[in-house]
């Protein structure tokens, strides 16, 4: 029987090309560790402990690090959590990690705060999810902090505080200098929304950051990045490129 299931194995693998198709593998909670809808459930403020892998990181200050992460299920927000440097160098994109906190909100950004966390086995890159038919619509709040992208937007012009219009801006109003947050705006069906590089997580060496530099109004480009928070929708962009 193992010989007949090794040779299944085998011939399915060559059939699709050296890939063997199989149904995607719970994620499995720890005893004492939230699911994802429990920790959606909770109220703020209240403690929380969640697994999680990590997909990104924003910074590190002072014993504090900031770091996108998602299971298979959601996504959280780790804000100022506390970590080490030799630990923050551990904290490679996939990483499972179990986090105890709390459950706050900082304008309309739910994250997890005065956390510390632990490193466990496991593993987990989440895929990209096309939101881009909920923009402007109260479904695109489900997706907060995920990977995510954006497709076919048009790039228009964005208003410095003196009026004057640029395809991007040096910080919101304009009065950065190159190396700050890049603000930029696109739309879609009629509506713009305003897009960010936010520049500890991206700076002025990584791609993204150049490349919506060289935009120009008009352009319509797909893109890629986390879907924060604040006053409303404020993607936290990490790839830009002439929509395909």
């Amino acid at each position: 029987m193992k010989k007949l299931a090794l040779f299944v194995t085998l011939a399915l693998s060559l059939a699709f090309g050296g890939a063997v198709m199989a149904e995607e593998e719970t994620d499995v909670k720890s005893e004492g560790v939230m699911t994802y809808e429990e920790y959606v459930a909770a109220d703020l403020d209240s403690e929380v402990v969640v697994e999680t892998y990590v997909q990104a990181k924003q910074s590190w200050w002072e014993d504090q690090a900031t770091v996108y992460t998602q299971d298979k299920d959601g996504a959280y927000f780790l804000y100022n959590m506390a970590c080490s440097e030799e630990d923050y160098d551990k904290l490679e994109v996939g990483t499972k990690i179990k986090v105890t906190g709390f459950k706050s909100e900082w304008s309309g950004e739910v994250e997890i705060v005065d956390a510390t966390f632990e490193i466990e086995e496991g593993e987990y890159i989440a895929p990209v999810t096309d939101v881009t038919e909920f923009l402007g619509k109260d479904e695109l709040i489900d997706y907060q902090n995920q990977f995510v992208s954006f497709k076919g937007l048009t790039v228009e012009a964005s208003k410095d505080a003196d009026g004057n219009e640029a395809a991007f801006l040096y910080n919101w109003d304009g009065s950065g200098e190159d190396g700050n947050d890049l603000y930029f705006n696109a739309s879609l069906n009629g509506e713009t929304y305003t897009f960010t590089v936010e520049s500890y997580l991206c700076d002025n060496t990584t791609d993204v950051y150049k490349a919506v530099k060289e935009l120009e109004v008009g352009d319509v480009i797909d893109m890629e990045g986390f879907l924060y928070w604040y006053e409303g929708v404020n993607p936290h962009i990490t790839a830009v490129k002439e929509a395909e």
